[in-house]
């Protein structure tokens, strides 16, 4: 992963909690972070297929501002922009499942988190967007969201549990149940689209 871009364990940003941005005075800045996590995105799923999803959050870029990108598992949704996250409510159901992480891609871990997260971000524009993510979604965000405080998910295993070397991992094959509230979907896809500074005529013409 050092060899695509990806800040490793032991750096220093990957500890640190990340600078929000002021939105929408720092329209240019956050886009520019944005384009660079899908840049990367792009380029380690051409080389590591993910049949659980991924993410990326921009200290893996060494770029130490509140911004990530996640990809959900099923390959026609939408990638999921993160601004200036904000875990608002959890759940007290929780999980227990293995989780990888680009910045120490050898090891796979236990990592109990809640089965839905209510999560407050922050547009371009300025605006405040609340969205319900559960199950392997929220695993998956929550995982993003933790890297933006400077937390690694083994902060989260439990005590006496330890990675486990990849070789030793099987995967069972199951893609996580990636849901959030459906009413947010469309304007999950159009935060996409304004990070990526489509003007609304480009926005229309690929709806």
């Amino acid at each position: 992963m050092r060899d695509l871009g990806v800040v490793q364990y032991g750096a220093p940003v990957l500890v640190e909690p990340a600078r929000p941005f002021d939105l929408p005075a720092d329209h240019e800045a956050a886009k520019q972070v944005i384009e660079k996590l899908f840049t990367s995105m792009e380029r380690i799923g051409q080389v590591h297929p993910f049949a659980k999803g991924m993410g990326i959050a921009a200290p893996q870029i060494a770029i130490a501002r509140a911004a990530a990108v996640v990809q959900p598992a099923e390959p026609e949704a939408p990638p999921i922009v993160l601004l200036n996250p904000r875990i608002t409510a959890r759940s007290d159901e929780m999980d227990e499942q293995y989780e990888g992480c680009l910045s120490f891609f050898d090891v796979r871990g236990l990592v109990p988190r809640p089965l839905r997260i209510t999560v407050e971000t922050t547009t371009l524009a300025g605006r405040t967007v609340t969205t319900v993510y559960e199950r392997g979604l929220a695993r998956l965000v929550h995982h993003e969201i933790d890297h933006l405080d400077g937390h690694l998910y083994t902060a989260r295993m439990r005590t006496g549990v330890d990675p486990i070397p990849v070789e030793e991992y099987r995967q069972s094959g199951l893609i996580y149940s990636c849901q959030a509230s459906a009413q947010v979907d469309r304007l999950q896809w159009y935060q996409v689209h304004e990070a990526r500074g489509l003007s609304a005529s480009e926005r229309g013409a690929h709806q």
